[in-house]
């Protein structure tokens, strides 16, 4: 299988939103409007791609220098287990450099994945969710 990765490549909405249904990452898709903002302000985005198809994404917010803050990791179904993810993970890891810590909120249902994908679990952290 022969897959292209492509830093800040203009993704449209729509495209992402085929990736988040499939993947069963929680985003709200049915929002278009939303999910085009949030890609226009992402400063790191990391896609691969199987020809012309999107099939996976990582959408994060960073300063280059200290923080990044890894909004989005997602690979359609039918790509996961292919090493995709970890790829999309490694490239945006080198896009920040070693200087900047990689950030990120799991889902229950990923909080086995990301060890094995070198992230180290946190007990020091706090959040204000979000209202809608």
């Amino acid at each position: 299988m022969e897959i292209q990765f492509r830093t800040n490549e203009k993704v449209t909405a729509e495209a992402v939103i085929e990736v988040f249904k499939s993947s069963g990452i929680n985003r709200p898709v049915d929002d278009v409007k939303r999910m085009q903002t949030m890609l226009d302000n992402s400063n790191l985005v990391v896609t691969a791609w199987k020809g012309m198809e999107l099939i996976g994404i990582s959408r994060s917010v960073t300063d280059y220098s200290y923080c990044c803050y890894l909004s989005d990791l997602a690979v359609k179904k039918e790509y996961q287990k292919f090493g995709i993810g970890k790829t999309l993970i490694d490239i945006t890891q080198q896009a920040i450099g070693e200087q900047t810590m990689l950030l990120l909120l799991s889902t229950t249902s990923a909080m086995e994945y990301y060890p094995k994908v070198g992230f180290e679990k946190v007990e020091n952290g706090y959040i204000i969710k979000r209202k809608t």
